[in-house]
């Protein structure tokens, strides 16, 4: 199958090059805080013009989160790579499903909304968010149909908020 080929050729290549290591780690980990960051200076930088941005990113990221990627686990059970035992584990993670990936569907969510306010800033976001994603897989968290399938949730979550609040603030 070409998920557990790509998935054995990008995590094949953990333990072999520490700082390949700890790149995969920083990407995996301590990435999605930078992005966490950079959205909250959109705020600093302009207030008036990306507050209802930032607003709409998180809710697409919660609504992406917590409600589409949970009714999908509930639907599809999926075991983490790692637990598979042909694995290079350089993170720990709970055993809960991983299809789709949260942090993928997460910062693809918010990448969207960014990208529909701020072009060139939104690119940086979806060029950083796969990073992340693939720093994922690379750590052995994730198969890559799980980033994949939080891609497309993200996107559509972000596509939908925005949707959503464009109709709800024409009105008022």
């Amino acid at each position: 199958m070409i998920d557990d080929s790509l998935f054995y050729a990008i995590n094949g290549l953990a333990e072999h090059y520490l700082w390949l290591d700890v790149l995969g780690i920083f990407l995996a980990k301590y990435l999605p805080y930078f992005l966490v960051a950079s959205l909250a200076l959109f705020l600093i930088w302009n207030w008036k013009k990306y507050w209802l941005m930032v607003a709409q990113a998180g809710t697409a990221a919660l609504f992406g989160r917590f409600v589409v990627v949970e009714l999908i686990r509930m639907l599809h059970d999926r075991t983490r790579p790692f637990l598979s035992g042909q694995t290079h584990i350089l993170l720990t993670h709970s055993t809960t499903e991983s299809f789709p990936s949260g942090h993928t569907t997460v910062f693809f969510a918010i990448s969207t909304i960014v990208y529909l306010y701020n072009k060139k800033a939104g690119v940086a976001f979806f060029a950083f968010s796969s990073l992340m994603a693939l720093g994922r897989v690379f750590t052995g968290l994730h198969w890559p149909l799980d980033i994949l399938g939080g891609i497309v949730v993200g996107i559509l979550s972000g596509f939908i908020i925005n949707l959503l609040a464009r109709r709800i603030f024409k009105e008022l």
